[in-house]
């Protein structure tokens, strides 16, 4: 291994390890290891002949090498590898098969070089896995050796806690092949050109680097992408407002598909072809749209057909700039996506789980406005937004208790999360900070904040808590996160196995100020565990590999000025607020990963879709995948309906696959704490659970199916099969049909739910998403009773109606492996 292996480290050089010969070498590492700055390697006041003997000893020693680092021929730094089996740090420790201990002294420098330490660290690590031996690299750095700390941080380890060695006081650290990947991969991300980390040590790297470049806040804006992405927009906007019924084109040559829209504006007119799919889904061929302009063709502009229709869409006077703001945001976010180094489809379908979250780039499927983001700068952007993919820093705040309060699932405390989540020395700094300002740690909450909401609300609004040092600002964290689909989720991708965390954020985007409520935060570690022992008692579920990722913890600060008493419910009781939520990679198995549900929807700028590299990929026929993909995401949704009257908000960015071979074998379901529903149940629920029930009439309780799942996401999902498969839509809703009776067969005694929550009904009710969000672009919704508020236009035909079995006959049960 010492003769082959060489590490290419960019601006320092070649890096190979050559074992050490303590004869020849121990007048050089003398020159190091006596120097001021070596003093916690103890040998300061040995001779060369001292250092000699003391090496010889180790390199005799069962488990143990040394080695001399040398960049590009000359010693740079020595490395000692030995077997923490055999070591006295197995008294302090479990020692796991493939654990492998580490030491390291750097050669002091003549001058500084940026990033030496750190690549001379990476080629240690790189070094040392590349035996298939090594699982886990152990450290134990001294206590107060602080820049050691730092540099083992930097490649992955996580130091957990104090042991003593002899008389060292040390802290110990361990890093797995997975973490020093992810900070390799982390630090690539961070050096990419397109993106602005948001770094703690480098604010200059984050948001306002732009300000010395102000040319690259629009520099995604060419004209041939804005004439890209205006075209796509308003193919949306023409097919969901005509879904929504908000506009009617007119047929004008029905053989040719061709349509024509009347709009207000004197002399403009739209036409374009489209085929009309089920649940009334218009398919508009994008390159067919024409702008007319007293007869003139024009550049379509996604702006000016909103203004076009102005008088259809029935929004506020008041409200309508904003929701051209909102359109004009959704056009420059989907500028950069396009502009940004990215995958085709093709590609995308095999990547990795969060290659594949940043790279989504439609939003919300239903919404036109789905992208406003409206607070965020052009800096905010490009360093926050998840289609940027950049690194993201989050700030810690110390929160007083008689202001915020703690919760979590019966399983885990306060200590143990903060263990998990904290490197130790993070933990201690923390600590510190507080005891050094006159506060005592125990009496305060710790509590992440997107680096956003602290500069652009906290710190003024809060201000009065600040005053009385009821907050206290930290300073940033160790982890690097990215930012999930959802914007306000961030993935930790400095340490991959650990939760996600989600944040209060106060901009405006789809409908909503993304804050998080502190109130519905007391309840939402109840609320999760709960539908984790409703899960765990049901066989069915488990068999299907349906699961969810529990909201395990979560922390709220309520500030008095805003009481729900004095002024209602309001964005600013939601501006404070955390939670942490499950890491779906702690519960895969072997050969499975994991994608976005929202990806089965991702169609690239070259009309490229994702969906059929990856049903090809897999060797399925389209139809046994669909069967299949049916199995684990729509049957347990019909389970949780029929069986506990129970629903989700199961669109594409709410639900990861578990994919096997490429095929999905199972679904994880998330955001449970805010977007569960028991409805008109009659279950005995504990108090902090109460919550999730709802009382509304009978007729709209399927809406959660009908709505959420066939309009909501089959309807595009038809789409993309019809427009880049020989799949077509009514094969794929004859599947579902099937899908729904192999269900109803397999559980004969829900029958009468079946015939009273009937899924083969003629039609249903048509809830229109735009014309929500049209009525109030400011809160579309009332969180505190979110049925009073929904849209209808009319009826929507049941695609899956002409799917009626003649005669109602339920088949003998099928055991689960079967189904």
């Amino acid at each position: 291994m010492t003769d082959t292996f060489t590490f290419s480290a960019s601006g320092i050089g070649e890096i190979r390890f050559e074992l050490l010969d303590p004869a020849r070498d121990a007048e050089q590492v003398h020159a190091w290891v006596s120097q001021p700055y070596a003093r916690y390697w103890g040998m300061q006041d040995q001779t060369p002949s001292d250092v000699q003997a003391s090496y010889q000893r180790l390199q005799d020693k069962t488990g143990f090498d040394v080695f001399l680092g040398l960049i590009d021929g000359e010693p740079g730094f020595l490395m000692e590898r030995y077997d923490p089996a055999t070591d006295p740090i197995a008294e302090s420790y479990d020692v796991l098969t493939g654990d492998v201990g580490m030491h390291l002294l750097i050669a002091p420098a003549d001058a500084p070089i940026k990033g030496f330490s750190t690549a001379v660290m990476q080629s240690i690590m790189a070094f040392l896995f590349d035996d298939p031996a090594v699982q886990r690299v152990v450290v134990e750095p001294d206590y107060r050796n602080h820049k050691v700390h730092a540099l083992n941080r930097r490649v992955g380890f996580f130091h957990t806690h104090t042991i003593m060695i002899g008389e060292k006081k040390a802290l110990f650290g361990s890093c797995t092949r997975a973490q020093f990947a992810a900070a390799l991969a982390t630090e690539a991300r961070r050096q990419a050109a397109h993106n602005l980390p948001h770094k703690a040590l480098d604010y200059a790297a984050g948001p306002g680097a732009m300000l010395d470049n102000p040319a690259q806040a629009a520099e995604a804006i060419t004209p041939a992408i804005w004439s890209r992405v205006n075209r796509h927009l308003v193919r949306k906007a023409i097919a969901e407002l005509a879904h929504e019924r908000i506009l009617e084109p007119i047929a004008l040559r029905a053989e040719a598909q061709t349509y024509q829209l009347l709009v207000d504006t004197v002399g403009v007119e739209y036409t374009f072809k489209a085929r009309r799919l089920a649940l009334d889904h218009w398919l508009v061929d994008a390159d067919s749209i024409e702008r007319r302009v007293d007869g003139e063709p024009v550049a379509l502009d996604a702006i000016a057909f909103i203004i076009d229709v102005r008088s259809r869409l029935g929004i506020a006077k008041e409200r309508f700039p904003i929701y051209l703001e909102e359109i004009t945001s959704t056009l420059c976010s989907a500028a950069y996506k396009q502009f940004k180094p990215h995958l085709s489809a093709p590609a995308l379908a095999t990547a990795d789980f969060q290659t594949i979250e940043t790279e989504m780039t439609e939003g919300h499927p239903c919404f036109i406005a789905n992208n406003g983001r409206i607070g965020f700068d052009a800096g905010d952007y490009r360093a926050f937004a998840p289609e940027a993919g950049a690194p993201v820093t989050l700030l810690w705040l110390a929160a007083h208790k008689s202001r915020a309060h703690f919760a979590a699932v019966p399983d885990l405390d306060a200590d143990q999360l903060f263990a998990q989540e904290l490197d130790f020395t993070l933990r201690e700094r923390f600590r510190t900070q507080l005891i050094e300002q006159g506060l005592q740690p125990e009496d305060f909450w710790l509590m992440p904040v997107h680096p956003w909401q602290w500069f652009n609300k906290l710190a003024s609004v809060y201000a009065p808590e600040i005053a009385a040092r009821k907050l206290v600002m930290l300073g940033y964290g160790d982890d690097c996160y990215t930012a999930q689909q959802s914007i306000r989720t961030f993935f930790n991708c400095s340490q991959p196995h650990k939760r996600y965390v989600k944040t209060a954020l106060s901009i405006l985007n789809m409908g909503f100020m993304r804050g998080l409520s502190a109130y519905y935060m007391r309840a939402t570690p109840a609320i999760n565990q709960w539908l984790r022992d409703l899960l765990d008692q049901d066989d069915y579920l488990q068999c299907i590999g349906f699961d969810m990722l529990r909201e395990v913890a979560s922390v709220g600060y309520e500030i008095p000025y805003y009481d729900r008493a004095l002024v209602g419910d309001n964005p600013y009781r939601r501006m404070l607020a955390a939670l942490w939520r499950e890491n779906p990679y702690e519960r895969l198995e072997s050969g499975q990963r994991l994608m976005t549900m929202a990806a089965l929807l991702h169609v690239d700028e070259n009309n490229e879709a994702l969906l059929p590299a990856l049903i090809q990929a897999s060797g399925l026929s389209v139809q046994a995948w669909i069967s299949r993909y049916l199995q684990a995401y729509l049957t347990p949704l019909l389970h949780c309906f029929y069986r506990y009257k129970l629903v989700f908000m199961p669109h594409g960015e709410n639900l990861i696959l578990i994919l096997e071979n490429h095929v999905p074998v199972g679904v994880f379901m998330k955001d449970i704490g805010e977007e569960i529903c028991l409805q008109n149940t009659d279950a005995d629920l504990p108090e902090d659970v109460a919550r999730i029930a709802i009382e509304l009439p009978p007729h709209m309780e399927l809406l959660g199916i009908f709505t959420d799942v066939f309009d909501c996401y089959f309807r595009f999902l038809t789409a993309v099969l019809e427009e880049h498969t020989d799949f077509t839509e009514h094969q794929f809703w004859a599947a579902v049909a099937d899908c729904v009776y192999a269900y109803q067969d397999q559980f004969p005694d829900n029958a009468d739910r079946y015939r009273e929550f009937d899924l083969f009904a003629p039609d249903f009710s048509h809830s229109c998403l735009n014309r929500l969000q049209l009525k109030n672009n400011l809160q579309m919704v009332n969180l505190e009773n979110p049925a009073e508020s929904l849209t209808f236009s009319g009826r929507l035909e049941n695609p899956i109606a002409r799917f009626r079995r003649s005669a109602t006959v339920m088949k003998p049960a099928l055991e689960c492996e079967a189904v």
